[in-house]
């Protein structure tokens, strides 16, 4: 099976900027992750992905198929597609020579010969497959990933969690609501005081996170490896954390893809944060506007605002952005990768990329000193900035505005 990104993955940035859109999280896996685990057929990883990111993935996966042929029988999944019984039974029983599409989009195909790229659709009928007309849902932008977290965070549960080995084992004073309904992984630490609620949702605690004193978790919730609770979080359901993440304050609807934190007071509602973020103390974010109407914001795809048909949506915010204390934040904003903001503006509407400064008088991050931070970040946590990373950068430094 081959996972491939199309040509709407723009609308997926920034997140999507520096990672295939199959490597953003949902629920408790990656897209990616889940196409794998109910449609794989054999044993390799192999993704087409935007030719500007196949050095990183070669240099930190030698042993994934990046950007190769598809040999005769292959599938080809779109990683946008919503995993669900019906899109997997769908994929599942496609014979080879047919394609699920949705108008010019492509869903799924499976190849009867070798195929070096993606075909169109029209190629797809002059090579001689049978087209099949298909309603399978696809995932249309960063709002549709964060308001279907909260399923995927359940169908997750259920389907790879729920009868795996539990090391469910909690110490005085730690109160655990439905039981049933919690999943704790290997060296999990539970202060005491900590309250699990699984009454909603399926709550998930993975090897080595650490929950600390009087922290709250609602499920469906998920922290990832080695993430950290801090004491006195209030985490709501619809939250997914990524690896290696610190979190305080109050947290809902929102997903940290990894090694991101926000340690402090302050409130992030309906937000998808990256990796290497950084939110200062006291730090909040809107994700309801005062006229309860729906929420626009910043398609990078289409170069405008677009609305998100939803009356709840936070922060879009990039990998390695850094938040300074006090930052607050306005609904629907979207936060391009590699900011520095800080001081008392309120940042609102679309931050370029590579922003640096107060939200009223942003100048451009230097590449030299943004590469230094996030080398010396990287560190922290026994990584290296790499230097494919460091040309990726480079490549979307010199394609930002300012």
């Amino acid at each position: 099976m081959i996972i491939f990104d199309d040509q709407d993955r723009a609308a997926f940035y920034p997140l999507a900027l520096n990672r295939s859109v199959g490597d953003l999280r949902c629920g408790i896996l990656k897209l990616r992750q889940r196409l794998e685990q109910f449609l794989e057929d054999g044993e390799t990883t192999a993704i087409w992905i935007d030719p500007l990111l196949t050095p990183l993935y070669r240099e930190r996966k030698p042993d994934w198929q990046v950007n190769g042929p598809a040999p005769a029988n292959s599938l080809l999944v779109n990683s946008r597609l919503k995993v669900s019984q019906s899109s997997i039974e769908a994929v599942k029983n496609l014979p080879a020579g047919h394609c699920l599409h949705r108008g010019d989009l492509i869903l799924a195909l499976r190849c009867p010969r070798e195929l070096p790229s993606l075909p169109g659709i029209a190629e797809l009928e002059g090579l001689d497959f049978q087209l099949i007309p298909s309603d399978l849902e696809t995932y249309d932008n960063l709002s549709d990933i964060i308001h279907d977290n909260e399923r995927l965070l359940r169908f997750d549960f259920e389907h790879l969690f729920y009868d795996n080995n539990n090391y469910f084992e909690t110490e005085m004073g730690v109160t655990a609501l439905n039981p049933y309904n919690i999943w704790i992984g290997e060296n999990v630490e539970l202060k005491p005081g900590v309250v699990l609620d699984a009454s909603d949702g399926p709550i998930v605690l993975d090897q080595g996170a650490r929950v600390l004193a009087n922290a709250v978790i609602t499920g469906p919730a998920y922290i990832g490896k080695r993430s950290l609770v801090k004491v006195g979080a209030k985490i709501y359901g619809g939250t997914s954390v990524g690896p290696v993440c610190k979190i305080g304050g109050e947290v809902e609807g929102s997903i940290f893809q990894a090694y991101s934190n926000k340690q402090h007071d302050g409130f992030l509602g309906h937000s998808f944060v990256g990796e290497w973020v950084n939110i200062g103390a006291d730090s909040n974010n809107s994700d309801l506007k005062n006229t309860y109407r729906t929420v626009g914001f910043h398609s990078y795809l289409s170069g405008a605002r677009i609305d998100s048909g939803t009356m709840f949506l936070g922060a879009l915010i990039g990998d390695h952005v850094k938040l300074g204390i006090n930052t607050s934040i306005n609904t629907g904003c979207v936060i391009g990768i590699g900011s520095n903001l800080f001081g008392p503006d309120l940042i609102s509407g679309f931050i370029p990329d590579f922003s640096w400064g107060p939200a009223s008088q942003l100048g451009k991050y230097r590449l030299d000193r943004f590469c230094e931070t996030a080398a010396l970040v990287k560190a922290r946590r026994d990584l290296e900035f790499s230097p494919a990373e460091r040309e990726i950068f480079g490549v979307l430094h010199g394609r930002a505005s300012g």
